[in-house]
């Protein structure tokens, strides 16, 4: 009888419903994340993918008459318009970059820092490694963010990436934290560096399609577009008494010297060039075609400068085909 008259009273509470009790929808229509709104509505609030506008490759990519590369260990082609990845060779490889290091330098610094502002010299920028580039930089010495950036970029000097790196960061070992954050905010997570200049340590490294995206990253600045297409530079900047001391240096990079040609419908705008014994002879470039597209190009550790330079005219020809 009891279990007669509770099978009654629950029968009841399911027909009458729960009381006075009622509950709001989690959710309507005018929510960002309904589905009406995320699919239907005219500015759909979805994320962009993080490689929706880059290259992208996994391993290796070559046609039937891709350019020889046995003497590199590796190289990319990057078509940016189209996002597309032309070629590539151990593109993401680990490899010494020597002074195309100095591209992410230039990034890091044009980000945080203002070319009108005066940068200081220390005893940081006494550099003592045998064969390194160096603008003669004392301590005391005094010159512009905008001037440093030139030096750096046309002439490759491993002193004022170090000036760079300290009047930046505060010091020179804060920059370079901010050089490794800024690296891996791009995607460049297969990288690490250790100085501001490229000089070679054994824990400094990174990738053909790393430099792709830090370089894509500069590009994206005038004044950086401006440097690297200069074939050379002269300025004055000061010593600790005020006294001027005259910079006067071409371009490293033997594309804008006229020593090499690119190909027919291929102008090259400029890049970085790089050299120390455990990279090899490395070169990034950023090249248009006729109709003014941008590609990059990289080569790291090619076994010698006309081979470096041979085989970029011979990456550069696959734009055409």
């Amino acid at each position: 009888m009891g279990f007669a008259f509770l099978c009654v009273l629950l029968a009841a509470g399911i027909l009458c419903g729960c009381g006075n009790l009622s509950y709001e929808m989690a959710y309507h229509a005018d929510y960002d994340v309904s589905s009406f709104n995320v699919v239907l509505r005219q500015d759909p609030r979805t994320a962009s993918p993080f490689a929706a506008a880059l290259c992208v490759a996994a391993g290796d990519v070559a046609g039937e008459e891709s350019p020889d590369m046995s003497q590199a260990e590796a190289a990319g082609l990057f078509g940016l318009d189209k996002c597309e990845v032309i070629y590539a060779k151990n593109i993401h490889t680990r490899l010494h970059p020597a002074s195309l290091t100095k591209v992410l330098t230039a990034l890091v610094a044009l980000e945080n820092g203002q070319l009108n502002q005066t940068l200081t010299a220390t005893d940081a920028v006494n550099i003592t490694e045998s064969g390194a580039v160096l603008c003669g930089l004392k301590k005391g010495d005094t010159m512009t963010l905008d001037q440093a950036l030139r030096i750096l970029l046309v002439y490759s000097a491993n002193d004022v990436a170090m000036l760079i790196a300290e009047n930046i960061g505060g010091s020179v070992e804060h920059f370079v934290e901010m050089m490794n954050e800024r690296a891996h905010s791009l995607g460049a997570t297969n990288s690490h560096f250790m100085n501001p200049h490229g000089l070679t340590d054994s824990d400094h490294y990174t990738t053909v399609y790393d430099l792709y995206l830090i370089f894509n990253a500069a590009v994206k600045y005038d004044t950086f577009n401006e440097i690297i297409h200069m074939s050379g530079y002269q300025t004055v900047f000061y010593d600790k008494d005020g006294k001027e001391k005259a910079f006067d240096k071409a371009s490293t990079n033997k594309f804008l010297q006229g020593e090499y040609q690119a190909p027919a419908n291929v102008t090259v705008i400029g890049g970085k060039t790089g050299t120390t014994s455990a990279a090899g002879n490395c070169l990034m470039l950023l090249s248009r075609d006729e109709n003014g597209s941008p590609y990059i190009s990289v080569i790291l550790r090619a076994e010698a400068p006309d081979i470096l330079y041979g085989r970029m005219v011979d990456l550069l020809d696959e734009i055409h085909k």
